[in-house]
């Protein structure tokens, strides 16, 4: 009887709380009233996040944590959101490295370029024979193995380090004009020869 008494008690002590209807929260019931004024006039709810958020600060809460986002890369719009995993893996135009030499292009074009770096091949020293690095860590696995299962250490059994290899580039176009100008001098040099000539000529035409 004393412990049920003592219950009684203390749940008489505790004051008595209502629900705002705006911003959901338990406000003691003596001041709901007052609450519930103040709330609805100065907080707003977001949309996006659900979050309580003085109405003067709406503009700026929306840009700085839902407002989409403009990709520099690939000029799409992005949600906020989903900015991070666009920025890290969906962006077409993000830089990537070639696993096979590590140089890097926009993600559109790695495809392609690994199709043709992968056929290249490298010559292993353990077998032999030359090897397409696409196919290298399946040859180390199947043909560098050891009796109990575990690979060899030998360094010549390692993946050859290979040097990145830029595009090779491209040798500037030679100016036009120095073709005319060697076709101008050569017309200079026939027309001198061909006055010093006819000079010739007609000096030993007078002389008889």
């Amino acid at each position: 009887m004393a412990a049920a008494g003592a219950d009684t008690d203390l749940a008489a002590a505790a004051p008595a709380v209502s629900t705002c209807a705006h911003c959901q929260r338990e406000i003691p019931s003596s001041n709901i009233d007052l609450h519930s004024v103040h709330c609805a006039r100065n907080l707003q709810k977001c949309q996006h996040c659900g979050e309580m958020v003085p109405r003067k600060l709406m503009d700026e809460h929306y840009d700085e944590n839902h407002a989409p986002m403009n990709c520099t890369l690939c000029k799409e719009t992005i949600e906020r959101e989903s900015w991070d995993l666009h920025k890290s893996e969906k962006c077409p135009q993000r830089m990537v490295a070639c696993e096979y030499c590590e140089f890097e292009l926009p993600a559109v074009d790695m495809n392609e370029h690994q199709d043709v770096c992968g056929n290249r091949t490298e010559y292993c020293q353990t077998c032999k024979k030359y090897i397409r690095l696409r196919e290298w860590i399946g040859h180390e696995i199947q043909c560098h193995t050891n009796s109990n299962g575990s690979a060899e250490t030998s360094s010549a059994r390692t993946i050859p380090e290979r040097e990145v290899r830029p595009p090779p580039p491209v040798r500037p176009a030679r100016p036009a004009h120095g073709s005319q100008h060697k076709r101008l001098l050569f017309t200079i040099a026939v027309t001198g020869i061909a006055v010093m000539v006819g000079s010739i000529l007609f000096q030993r035409d007078e002389s008889f």
